[in-house]
């Protein structure tokens, strides 16, 4: 069986904490991981100046590749994920097709742009939960409702992350990766 495939999207503007500890955590899962741009070049600028080379361009993703897609939030990085069409056509694509599809920080304002969280219970960073329209927001510190999971913002990054590993069916490896990395002693 050949392990799950997760896009992780990166915005200009993107929050550095979650973007790098979501990709390090599914990497340290052996999972396949391409990280890409929405941008058409493949240099990212984070919300602080911390610039990141992706694999790849959103442009050249096809969504039947992938199980999942993550987003990380930061500033103004959700804002560009949530108006992007691009971006919200990939989301659509992999929600119709029952992948997951997972948000942290503000970047849950993506999925609601795409339509995605009719009913569904979420978390954001707080002050954004007004712009989740059709969710039921409950300041969780992650939360999974289905094939959509949210977190709260850059203090539960690891969090999320072991959960992304968990809902693709690796608690296992979750638990090892939690224990090892000292995320709960």
């Amino acid at each position: 069986m050949k392990p799950p495939t997760i896009a992780v999207l990166l915005a200009n503007g993107f929050e550095e904490i979650e973007a790098v500890t979501i990709i390090d955590v599914l990497r340290r899962a052996d999972l396949r991981v391409s990280v890409a741009s929405i941008n058409e070049e493949e240099r990212v600028t984070g919300a602080h100046g911390l610039t990141l080379v992706t694999d790849t361009v959103l442009s050249k993703l096809r969504p039947l590749d992938f199980d999942m897609v993550v987003l990380p939030g930061g500033m103004p990085g959700s804002e560009n994920l949530a108006s992007g069409a691009e971006v919200l056509g990939f989301l659509r694509a992999l929600h119709a097709r029952g992948a997951f599809v997972c948000a942290i920080c503000a970047a849950p304002i993506a999925l609601a742009a795409a339509g995605l969280l009719a009913d569904k219970r979420v978390t954001c960073y707080p002050g954004f939960e007004s712009r989740l329209t059709d969710a039921h927001y409950t300041a969780e510190r992650v939360q999974t409702d289905g094939r959509i999971i949210t977190g709260n913002g850059p203090g539960a990054a690891l969090e999320f992350s072991y959960e992304l590993v968990r809902q693709l069916g690796l608690t296992d490896v979750a638990e090892q990766l939690s224990t090892g990395m000292l995320a709960s002693q």
